[in-house]
């Protein structure tokens, strides 16, 4: 039987580079590990840590194709990230500016999440611990 250690890493193209890199870095405060244009496809790889450990990869392509819908749409539907309080991840990010979804609690473990979105619409969870 196949064996999965774990989600080693998650993936995102972003529409401007820049603008995510500062959102994922400055305002969730991923770590950044590592940065590398690949000038063969005039594209950035930005390698970000979660915790103490490289989960995000952040991807620059020119003119990349827009998502379709939110959040229903086939592929992915969003990325959640534990947080010890929810009221307090919200304060912070609402201090920077962005838009957050009422709380809302989790009908089988009681557990309360917000949703708000990334510079290119991506749906962000925060879901507490």
């Amino acid at each position: 039987m196949l064996k999965l250690n774990r989600v080693h890493h998650i993936a995102i193209i972003c529409s401007d580079y820049e603008r995510s890199k500062h959102f994922y870095s400055k305002i969730l405060g991923l770590k950044i590990v590592r940065e590398v244009y690949r000038e063969q496809r005039n594209s950035y790889k930005l390698d970000l840590e979660v915790g103490d450990e490289y989960q995000v990869e952040l991807f620059s392509f020119p003119d990349p194709a827009e998502r379709l819908s939110r959040p229903e749409a086939a592929g992915l539907r969003h990325l959640a990230f534990e947080v010890d309080n929810v009221d307090e991840a919200i304060g912070y990010i609402k201090y920077a500016g962005i838009t957050v979804e009422p709380i809302r609690v989790d009908e089988f473990t009681g557990k309360r999440f917000t949703f708000f979105a990334d510079p290119d619409g991506l749906p962000i969870e925060f879901y507490e611990k």
